[in-house]
């Protein structure tokens, strides 16, 4: 029998990252990663599409690297959608349940959802939803811990998060992966599908935010008891931290891009000067995070912190100015489920989290909805695999 596998891809600004993993052999095991490939972006401005051809291009060749490493062809893929046309929208929706005795079957709980999306579509012109998240359900007015299937009432409402993205963006990505040759499975939110595989259940029941630095965006996600309650997004990046070194010491952005990493360079410029240019910046970016914790009043309020992902996260002091910034814990991401021996690292994260989501779906069978999938997180895939058993 073939091997079965996964393949993510995530079309970032300045890359395109692409992981071809196998599927583990048991859930509790980490995917074997047959193969992963990168690519320049070339069509992209602050993670959206600008020229769809050129990114079909800058597909088509991190597809071909990852698959000649993994000596398989690919015919379909997972793709995560992310910069600053990512969004969320909060709205609610109810049901009456006279018709089903009273009792609170699936269907109703899904129509209740659908329902809430219809109340929000003042705020969907342009767009799309790609996620819908029921945040809380409230049956009689009293709310529900967990899911209400099987209680009896008369009346159940849910808030919803609806995680969004502008429609063009949207054909646009799905426009540039085909054209490559690659059939496109499912949408994921860039910082869920990271989210995914950096983040584990304790520290997204506790209450977390994840911070995914990537070269022109910065977005967040943040969990509290278990379920992802808000996702952001701001124009600004680790490029814009090379860019400043660049302007403020007069050096080429090679240069820059080195000193940004630590990088002992020659000249006259101290290294002192050049940290302390980049914890201004960093401070700039973690009051932006700081300012949408208040803005959800969770600013000061999450026990498991916040973990630090993407290509920004190299910084040696990011991890310590978002500690001072936020008041909260703070440290750098690590991928879980990952055999040691593998190549990839946290810049990695929304890429092999797709295929995490695909084995998820697979093994649950198709029974475990989305969300069902984003709270649990890896412990969710556990809780799918065992409920195949006899």
């Amino acid at each position: 029998m073939a091997q079965k596998t996964y393949t993510g891809i995530d079309i970032g600004t300045y890359h395109v990252k692409v992981v071809i993993a196998a599927a583990p052999e048991s859930p509790d095991s980490p995917m074997q990663i047959l193969g992963s490939g990168t690519a320049g972006s070339r069509g992209m401005r602050h993670g959206y599409i600008i020229d769809v051809k050129e990114v079909g291009k800058s597909v088509r060749e991190a597809m071909s690297r990852a698959e000649t490493a993994a000596r398989i062809r690919v015919s379909h893929a997972r793709v995560a959608v992310g910069g600053v046309g990512l969004d969320e929208v909060r709205s609610s929706g109810d049901v009456t349940l006279t018709a089903s005795g009273g009792i609170v079957t699936t269907d109703l709980m899904e129509r209740a959802v659908r329902e809430a999306e219809k109340r929000a579509a003042s705020k969907l012109i342009n767009r799309s939803v790609i996620h819908a998240i029921p945040l809380e359900y409230r049956l009689d007015g009293e709310k529900v811990f967990g899911k209400p299937l099987g209680l009896q009432g008369t009346k159940l409402v849910v808030d919803v998060l609806l995680i969004t993205m502008l429609t063009k963006h949207h054909d646009d990505i799905l426009e540039a992966v085909e054209s490559a040759g690659v059939e496109v499975e499912g949408v994921m939110a860039s910082p869920v599908a990271a989210s995914f595989v950096t983040l584990s259940k304790a520290q997204k029941t506790a209450g977390v935010v994840l911070a995914n630095i990537g070269a022109e965006t910065l977005s967040v996600i943040v969990y509290d008891n278990d379920t992802p309650i808000s996702v952001k997004v701001f124009p600004v990046g680790a490029a814009d931290i090379t860019e400043k070194i660049a302007l403020t010491f007069q050096m080429p952005l090679p240069e820059a891009e080195q000193a940004k990493r630590g990088a002992v360079l020659g000249g006259d410029v101290p290294g002192r000067k050049i940290q302390s240019l980049m914890s201004a910046r960093l401070k700039e970016m973690f009051t932006l995070v700081n300012a949408h914790l208040r803005t959800i009043n969770r600013q000061r309020l999450l026990p498991a912190g916040i973990v630090i992902t993407g290509g920004g996260s190299s910084i040696a002091s990011a991890s310590d100015v978002a500690r001072t910034i936020l008041r909260l814990p703070s440290q750098v991401s690590v991928i879980g489920s990952l055999a040691r021996s593998s190549s990839i690292d946290a810049t990695w994260a929304v890429a092999y989290g797709l295929c995490r989501w695909a084995y998820a779906e697979e093994i649950s069978g198709k029974g475990h909805s989305l969300s069902e999938v984003l709270k649990g997180g890896w412990d969710s895939l556990r809780g799918a695999f065992k409920s195949l058993l006899p």
